[in-house]
């Protein structure tokens, strides 16, 4: 009834693009905090709880996120390079890749994640120079 009412009298608490970024700025916040958890959490549980909590929250983020952009309230930032993002995304793979041999190296292959699976390769798409 109180935002109806303030709704009435077009003077409510915030203009919609306001709260809408606001609450884009919070779940982005959210989802550092989660993550954050995530890598700190030494119970297994707990942090496929955050892990959890993280992905439904990155759900949201994205809703949100194509709402604003449906209604003109978010631009978005230029198209990069297929060749630019194959780049950042190989050398992560590089780095995993050293990372998981040092791990390796240092626990004798015996650390809990040993066996976890690869990151999916990534499929480019050939036919489009640009991402997004």
């Amino acid at each position: 009834m109180y935002y109806q009412n303030q709704s009435q009298n077009n003077s409510a608490f915030m203009q919609d693009e306001d709260l809408l970024y606001t609450i884009l700025a919070d779940l982005k916040r959210t989802v550092r905090e989660y993550t954050t958890a995530t890598t700190e959490s030494s119970c297994p549980t707990v942090r496929q709880m955050f892990t959890q909590l993280t992905n439904d929250t990155l759900r949201m983020q994205g809703e949100l996120y194509n709402l604003m952009k449906q209604m003109n309230m978010y631009s978005t930032s230029s198209k990069a390079l297929r060749q630019d993002v194959d780049k950042q995304i190989q050398d992560s793979r590089n780095t995993q890749q050293k990372t998981r041999q040092f791990v390796q190296q240092k626990t004798g292959g015996m650390g809990q994640y040993a066996q976890s699976p690869n990151v999916p390769l990534h499929q480019p798409n050939i036919h489009n120079p640009y991402y997004m």
